[in-house]
């Protein structure tokens, strides 16, 4: 049996690159016919005709479920595959955060045809993900659970033709699905563009429910593909490096979004806002920015793995994606004249509230709502005062700078 099997890269219609993929590895062996370089994946580089193969697999990896994810090793086993790098090449790459795929050669498939934005897709992988046993009969692969990113367990349902992402939690308290909840209500409220999200029980477990925010027309590029447009030299921060970067192919706003975003992830001491974690929008077919997404992800805070008396101290409170800590990343902000305060007067009513559903509180008791409540209340005070004597920081300096933006892991815990 041919080991290598050939493969045409595809941006929705527009064929972009032919290349050989070792399906024992899910790797790409071989680049060859260059047809669209301007189509390549953001942050792949095409010199002389020749595709970057090291940044082509990078791109293509990280397409795959991570080997970290909680769960995934079992459902590895239960599906007799070895890597989740075989599972791209069984829903050909398909997503439903950007428009590539990859056509065999020698068949006539179409985009329109097999897209999951426009077409039903399996839900056997994501059973499977979610610990149901495997089926008797054939698996389909056919399914964008195959290329969800991030380590929680998660998994893509249709509901009235809509598209939903169902996102789990991490023991023992489970406590990311509310947390996703409660950063859009405080959103909402700050008037900041983000992804609603709403709370489900399955199993006794709870989960969070938020809509695609991508369409058919439009995709999600994550700032870690534009963060490699350039090379960053060490006397230029991350930050700025970032700026610049959004800069070269134009995507605008990019500073105001980050002042919002920086700070709410003070407000909800977020410690996971790396950077697959938010991300710029364009139009798949003309290549146009149209800004940055919406904010979404934002489980990984309000103390989500701590106990009570260390979300009071927060001294094993982490950063990211700029800084170490949040008191260093918040100088990065710009300007504060946008934001209200006075719209989080009902936060600790509403982050209660969120709370209160009678099964929440086998992973969550009433010290720790108000462990959370305090310490939010606490940093809310800290950035009004912050806001009175805000006259502009120094936003270049390297200073307690992020070495490694890696995504928290929760398979262990």
């Amino acid at each position: 049996m041919e080991k290598d099997r050939h493969y045409t890269l595809m941006h929705k219609y527009i064929p972009v690159v032919e290349m050989e993929l070792d399906e024992a590895s899910g790797f790409v062996r071989k680049i060859g016919t260059v047809y669209a370089p301007e189509h390549l994946p953001v942050g792949v580089t095409c010199k002389n005709g020749r595709v970057d193969r090291s940044q082509l697999n990078d791109w293509w990896t990280e397409r795959a479920i991570p080997a970290s994810r909680s769960g995934v090793r079992e459902a590895l086993e239960k599906l007799e595959i070895t890597s989740t790098k075989m599972l791209l090449v069984r829903c050909y790459g398909l997503s439903l955060s950007d428009q590539y795929w990859i056509r065999p050669t020698g068949t006539d498939l179409q985009w329109d045809a097999i897209n999951f934005f426009q077409n039903d897709f399996s839900e056997d992988i994501g059973d499977v993900l979610f610990g149901a046993d495997k089926k008797a009969n054939l698996l389909d692969f056919l399914s964008p659970d195959n290329t969800s990113d991030g380590n929680l367990k998660k998994r893509w349902k249709i509901l009235n033709g809509k598209r939903y992402l169902v996102k789990g939690g991490s023991n023992p308290f489970r406590q990311q699905p509310f947390n996703e909840v409660i950063a859009a209500g405080i959103m909402e409220r700050l008037h900041i563009a983000h992804v609603p999200y709403r709370l489900i029980w399955n199993n006794g477990a709870p989960y969070s429910v938020c809509e695609d925010f991508v369409d058919e027309k439009t995709e999600l590029i994550p700032a870690w593909r534009i963060l490699g447009i350039r090379k960053r030299n060490n006397s230029t921060s991350v930050y700025q490096h970032f700026v610049e970067n959004c800069a070269v192919p134009g995507i605008p706003d990019v500073v105001p979004f980050l002042d919002r975003m920086i700070t709410l992830d003070y407000i909800l001491a977020n410690e996971d806002r790396h950077f697959n974690n938010f991300g710029a929008l364009r139009d798949a077919e003309t290549l146009e920015w149209i800004g940055m997404a919406p904010i979404y992800d934002s489980g990984s805070s309000l103390g989500y793995d701590k106990m009570p008396t260390q979300m009071r101290s927060e001294k094993e409170v982490v950063c990211k994606p700029f800084k170490n800590h949040h008191a260093e990343q918040l100088k990065l902000v710009s300007s504060f004249d946008w934001l209200e305060l006075s719209g989080l007067a009902d936060v600790g009513e509403f982050m209660t509230e969120v709370f209160s559903d009678e099964r929440a509180a086998e992973y969550i008791d009433a010290r720790r709502i108000a462990a959370i409540r305090d310490a939010v209340e606490r940093r809310i005070g800290n950035l009004s005062r912050i806001v009175q004597s805000f006259s502009g920081q120094e936003r270049l300096s390297t200073k307690d700078d992020v070495a490694e933006n890696l995504a928290e892991e929760y398979g262990s815990k």
